[in-house]
This record gives C-alpha cells, sequence and structure tokens, in this order.
C-alpha cells in the first residue's frame, strides 16, 4: 500500500493546518465508491477516498482478509493497518501533521475502528458505519482506550450483512468501555448510507471546523 490509487477533494484554499477526512470503502467496492459525499460535507475539510489494498476475484477491493463475515485475519488485518499508516504519514502525501479523520464504511468501518484502536492520539475522530469493530483481531481494545476520541457510529436497524451478534459487541464496547466522545444513531435502513445520516454526519463535521 505504498502508493494506493487515492481520489482527492480539496478546498480552494488549503493549508498544511486544514483537517483531512479519509474515506475508507467497503467490501468490493473501490476508491470511487464514497468520495461523492465529499460534495455534501463541510468544506473546510480537504478529503481523500483510498483505494484498499486486497483485491478480490470476483471484483473490487477489501482492507483485509477474512475468515469469516465482519472477520477478519489479524495478520492480514495487520498488514493493511502498517500500510495505511505508512501511505498516511509518507512526507510527500502531506499528511504527516495534518489532523485527519477516518470515514469508514462496512469493512471500511473494521478498518477505520482497527487504526483507532491501534493509534488512538494520531487521529482526530472516526465515522464509523454499518460495521463492527474487530475485537478479535484489533490491536489493542482496552477499556478507555478511546478516551475523549470523536467518534459518530451509525448502523441501519435493517442492515442484514453484519453479524448480530458482532454489532451488540461493538455498540457494548463503544458506549460502555471505549471512552470515546460517543454520537450513536440508529436510523430505518440496510446496509447503505442514507441521506438523513448523511446530514447528521455533516453537522457532526461542522461542529469540528
Amino acid at each position: 500500500m505504498n502508493s494506493p490509487a487515492v481520489v482527492w477533494r480539496r478546498p480552494l484554499k488549503a493549508g498544511s493546518l486544514t483537517p483531512l477526512v479519509v474515506f475508507l470503502h467497503g467490501r468490493g467496492a473501490d476508491e470511487h465508491d464514497l468520495i461523492g459525499i465529499a460534495e455534501r460535507l463541510p468544506r473546510a475539510f480537504v478529503y481523500a477516498s483510498v483505494r484498499a489494498p486486497v483485491a478480490l476475484p470476483e471484483g473490487g477491493y477489501t482492507w483485509f482478509e477474512n475468515r469469516g463475515i465482519a472477520r477478519p485475519v489479524a495478520a492480514s488485518l495487520r498488514a493493511s493497518i502498517d500500510g495505511f499508516r505508512a501511505w498516511l504519514d509518507d512526507p510527500g502525501i502531506g499528511c504527516a501533521t495534518t489532523p485527519c479523520y477516518l470515514f469508514g464504511f462496512s469493512a471500511g468501518m473494521m478498518m477505520a475502528g482497527a487504526l483507532v484502536l491501534d493509534d488512538p492520539r494520531r487521529f482526530a475522530g472516526a465515522v464509523l458505519l454499518s460495521g463492527a469493530l474487530a475485537l478479535d483481531a484489533a490491536p489493542d481494545a482496552s477499556r478507555k482506550r478511546l478516551a475523549g476520541l470523536p467518534v459518530f457510529y451509525g448502523r441501519g436497524s435493517q442492515d442484514e450483512v453484519i453479524p448480530a451478534d458482532l454489532v451488540a459487541r461493538t455498540e457494548a464496547y463503544l458506549q460502555e468501555q471505549s471512552g470515546a466522545d460517543l454520537t450513536a444513531r440508529e436510523y430505518r435502513h440496510a446496509h447503505t448510507i442514507s441521506n438523513r445520516e448523511i446530514d447528521d454526519i455533516a453537522d457532526w463535521f461542522a461542529a469540528r471546523t
């Protein structure tokens, strides 16, 4: 993942301290999947959508090899964490000292969650949507690990993709153990991102400009 495919959206005036939001797409998608959401989010941010490193036989990409739905192989997840951090902190990319938010959907949520658990001080916050935390494969999911970190967690009540037991464990950790500054929302939709959810996320980001 030294030079992944990335789609950028930058404001007309962006400096070294302009916050960055990195989109992490779901399984089977690519770097073009989520970038359109940037048009509905605050213009005071730089947005980047990154292609995951693992190519799938059926097409598209994902962040890690699975041993079951939403159950990553730990070594594969670790390799993606290390590769993503190497890209993010490459001086040539210009993000090494930039306030950085992660925006992950489905498998991308699992990747975003693993990144913030691995190094919560590196990130300014995270949007975690329609997925689960890799609590069995994550680097460190200890109590208060995300203390004070702004986190927006959203899911659809009709989502039948992510196993219910993993969702329950994720919610329990975020709400009761993580210590995150948590905003949690449930929507009446399936495994997707709704317009209402995007509006709520836009408000969440606007509060951080």
